[in-house]
């Protein structure tokens, strides 16, 4: 099979595409023909051996896919040989073919297809369980969210919305502020431009936004904090600007507010059965065509190195997908 092969820690540039012996089977596991694969942020720390798990190279990346299961272990029960699943894992996405416990299969929807099957998991799980069972929004609240134009980001404004929270988008720049609107926000904030604390001032008659959706870290961290109302939850996602920020205590005694940290990879590991419950939601809201996830460009596999480094690079709106020839071959 031919799969993106990370040889050894360094700049993402040096993935290559190789021709490599599938994976082996094992128990309790089933065989999937990958037919894309979602493009992550922790993708491109993974294989700097920035991120918090460090797989020994060689390795694949990827942390996401969609496509058909092609061979089952005598020990599963319950799926079928062509069923068109999701997977997610750390590693290992970015092939033709993954080897995956059983356990963790996602039966696709009719309603989706492979490429939105791929961009779908890991954003819209991390916002639902960061806006749920972290930030506990309510009907409404207001909700400000910072890069609102990527994965997670507009995942984050469309779920807000349908939680009845009031939306205000942050982005970097006019036509990420379209999008964002263009998918459920309420109000917007052009951050390169406006200063974020008076806008959200101004938005919020000086309350301030009740959760605040943080995938960026740095300086925005810093700024959003000093917007947050009185017992908000500022809700740690991510660090998509390389910085990791020092929250100032003295704010969250001020404002009487908590800083809360989402981990999703370690919550459906922990906590299975709510996991499960937030992805019945989710595809019941996609169904009805509440979530419109937008894919804005796909890769070929030979281009994952491409696709990463637009990522890397904060150039994307909505999410990034490899599709590899399997798709092509149904």
């Amino acid at each position: 099979m031919k799969a993106v092969i990370c040889a050894e820690y360094g700049p993402i540039g040096s993935l290559a595409v190789e021709d490599v012996p599938s994976p082996p089977m094992q128990p309790g596991h089933v065989r999937i023909a990958v037919d894309a694969c979602g493009v992550n942020f922790p993708d491109t720390l993974i294989v700097q051996g920035k991120y918090q798990f460090r797989p020994p190279p060689p390795f694949s990346p990827g942390g996401e896919v969609a496509g058909r299961i092609v061979e089952i272990a005598d020990d599963v029960r319950g799926l079928e040989t062509g069923q068109r699943v999701i997977a997610v894992m750390i590693f290992g996405g970015f092939a033709e073919q993954v080897v995956v416990p059983a356990t963790g299969i996602i039966p696709i929807p009719e309603t989706m297809d492979a490429e939105t099957a791929a961009a779908f998991m890991i954003t819209y799980g991390t916002s639902m369980h960061a806006l749920a069972q972290r930030g506990r929004i309510s009907e409404g609240e207001t909700l400000l969210v910072l890069g609102a134009a990527g994965g997670v980001g507009l995942a984050a404004v469309e779920l807000g919305k349908q939680f009845g929270a009031r939306v205000i988008a942050a982005a970097s720049s006019a036509d990420k502020i379209a999008v964002a609107l263009e998918h459920g926000a309420h109000e917007a904030i052009n951050y390169r431009e406006e200063d974020l604390v008076e806008r959200v001032k101004a938005i919020t008659d000086n309350r301030g936004a009740d959760v605040i959706y943080d995938p960026l870290g740095g300086d925005a961290t810093t700024q959003a904090l000093r917007s947050i109302a009185w017992r908000g939850r500022l809700l740690i996602v991510g660090f998509a600007s390389g910085q990791i920020p020092e929250i100032p205590a003295n704010r969250l005694l001020l404002k009487g507010c908590e800083a809360t940290g989402v981990f999703w990879g370690n919550f459906i590991q922990r906590e299975p059965s709510v996991s499960r419950d937030n992805v019945e939601r989710l595809f019941s809201m996609h169904a009805r065509g509440a979530l419109r996830p937008r894919v804005s460009r796909t890769f070929p596999l030979e281009q994952a190195s491409d696709a990463l480094e637009c990522l890397q690079r904060r150039e994307a709106i909505g999410k990034l997908v490899l599709v590899t020839g399997n798709a092509a071959n149904p």
